[in-house]
């Protein structure tokens, strides 16, 4: 157990330790000497399994790697799973046990995955505070990288990743799923043709009733004994362990995330893409935990409103005490001088806008019902639209082409969140300059544009 001590050690202030993967930028290889994209694996847990079983029905790819730092979820064994888990999660904790067509490679430190030659391109599915780091050290060692939402957990980390892949040549996309949707493909063309006219509003919200107990409350403990609590935490400050924290509830904890971050990129992704917008010029926030007695520290309630310099609002709520449809159609709602549109990953409703006073006008837009095909959700429509963007990916890796979403589009959708959640904080309208990256009006709500990591990591 000494010796195994003193090798981790070794290895984390080794060649890729504090600095990052020091490997030399390169193109990565477009397939395998078998005609496959090779692929890694970095977190395998809940949604990386998700992604890993969404890759696995492409025949032109390989899991030649996994990487985790729980051991069950590594050698994908569900009978070693943590019976707590299984209890508390549920379905949250995946069956596991999938068939490969070879063994893949194993790997606890995902640094040592990024060593491994055979890996053409990596699938980074770890909790979001690790996300930034990974990804730099996958662009530097030459790998080609699909990495999930919410890209970052800081400001200055997405600059950080978006200015490192442009210093590569590798291929990185983010999975911000509905940019690979069939409906929202569909309505962002026919938005910028004007089919709602001048676009004026948009609405969304995070709808999900936890009253009265959300996440529950628990002591510290210690951990499952093959679970790498320090290394899950990576750059993040030590504190310990509790199980409404790890391996899923991390969410509800603003130093790992935020359902803002969780939920809220989505929708502002999609609201920014139909309106064609690139970032905010103000935000403000109001909400608080107000409802939820659990050890959850972000907000239940929260309401949002994003300004443009176009004069073009954006609002966005979380509603995790009460519950509710908020719209009569749909997950987002666009309004434009012509009429309204209601759209979600299945499809989109469009009205037409009746006139208000002193106007003598009729209908300016015709109604309007597009659906998915339902062949198409046999397997969710969350799968259709993640679907869409790993195909994309792969095309990518062969071609050398540019992603649906890139790094620059993941970064500016996922600051929405970064800046709602320090709105909140601030309790006043803040005003940002998007070129700069920083607030205009409240120095202390710039200070929460990046955080110090623990030591030994340090962002590249």
């Amino acid at each position: 157990m000494e010796a195994m001590a003193t090798n981790r050690r070794q290895f984390m202030t080794g060649s890729l330790a504090a600095a990052g993967v020091a490997a030399a930028p390169r193109v990565a290889r477009a397939v395998g000497a078998n005609g496959k994209i090779r692929m890694g694996f970095i977190g395998v847990g809940n949604r990386g399994t998700q992604l890993m079983h969404l890759f696995m029905a492409h025949p032109d790819v390989e899991v030649v790697a996994l990487c985790d730092v729980y051991e069950p979820f590594l050698s994908r064994d569900y009978g070693k799973v943590a019976q707590r888990y299984k209890d508390e999660l549920g379905e949250r904790i995946p069956k596991l046990g999938e068939t490969f067509a070879r063994p893949p490679r194993r790997y606890k430190d995902y640094r040592q995955l990024l060593e491994d030659k055979a890996v053409d391109a990596v699938c980074i599915a770890t909790p979001d505070h690790w996300h930034a780091l990974q990804t730099i050290d996958a662009i530097k060692a030459g790998k080609d990288v699909y990495v999930e939402k919410p890209l970052t957990n800081t400001v200055v980390e997405g600059r950080k990743m978006v200015q490192a892949q442009q210093a590569s040549r590798q291929v990185v996309a983010v999975g911000l799923n509905r940019r690979g949707n069939p409906a929202y493909l569909r309505l962002a063309e026919e938005l910028r043709g004007g089919k709602l006219g001048k676009l004026c509003v948009a609405s969304a919200a995070r709808v999900s009733n936890l009253f009265p107990d959300g996440i529950g409350k628990q002591a510290p403990a210690a951990p499952p004994k093959d679970f790498d609590w320090d290394l899950w935490l990576g750059p993040r400050a030590l504190r310990p362990y509790r199980y409404n924290i790890a391996p899923y509830k991390f969410r509800w904890f603003g130093d790992f995330s935020s359902q803002m971050g969780n939920w809220g990129v989505h929708y502002m992704d999609v609201i920014r893409w139909m309106m064609g917008e690139t970032a905010p010029c103000a935000v403000t926030a109001a909400g608080g935990r107000y409802y939820l007695d659990h050890d959850g520290d972000i907000p239940d309630t929260m309401s949002v409103t994003f300004e443009f310099a176009s004069g073009r609002i954006a609002n966005f709520n979380i509603y995790e005490a009460c519950g509710g449809p908020l719209f009569p159609y749909g997950e987002i709602e666009i309004r434009g001088t012509k009429g309204v549109v209601y759209a979600d990953e299945r499809g989109y409703t469009v009205l037409p806008s009746k006139p208000g006073q002193f106007q003598t006008w009729k209908r300016l837009v015709e109604p309007e019902e597009f659906k998915v095909r339902e062949k198409e959700l046999a397997d969710g429509s969350s799968s259709v639209s993640t679907g869409g963007l790993i195909r994309d990916f792969l095309d990518c890796v062969v071609s050398r082409k540019t992603p649906r979403c890139t790094l620059e589009e993941g970064h500016r959708s996922t600051c929405f969140a970064h800046l709602a959640n320090i709105a909140v904080r601030m309790r006043q309208r803040l005003e940002w300059d998007a070129k700069a990256e920083r607030f205009t009006n409240c120095d202390k709500a710039n200070e929460l544009l990046q955080y110090e990591y623990r030591a030994p990591w340090r962002l590249g």
